[in-house]
């Protein structure tokens, strides 16, 4: 009897974990920056202003347009995210309701084994 008892949430953790698919690897997918500029106003000859880290949030969709994960960079901007080897667009996401900061859109592919460097540029809009 404590055999079947013991069976029976083995069972059903088994068929979880079989649901959720293939394990995302841990030695491929993406990392970079968010960058936001210009961030001054004015640009004086000889005057420096370069891009700002950008907290941002990200989706990643597949070859078909799936969302496979949407994340968001560190304080820095920076972000590492696992992906299995693919091809897949980068969509960066403007603050809700506002349509500054924005960035493009990037197609990238992860190979095996590898992290793909990415830099995201968002226009602040500021001229």
């Amino acid at each position: 009897m404590k055999r079947a008892t013991l069976l029976i949430p083995l069972a059903g953790l088994l068929a979880a974990c079989a649901a959720l698919g293939t394990p995302t690897p841990t030695d491929s997918g993406i990392t970079g920056q968010a960058l936001i500029g210009p961030i001054c106003p004015v640009v004086r000859v000889g005057g420096d202003c370069p891009d700002a880290p950008y907290q941002a949030t990200l989706t990643v969709l597949d070859s078909r347009g799936a969302v496979v994960v949407r994340f968001e960079t560190d304080e820095e901007g920076r972000f590492r995210v696992p992906l299995a080897p693919g091809e897949y667009t980068l969509r960066p996401e403007s603050p809700e309701g506002k349509p500054l900061p924005i960035a493009g859109e990037q197609t990238f592919r992860v190979n095996p084994g590898t992290f793909t460097e990415l830099t995201v540029n968002y226009d602040s809009g500021i001229r």
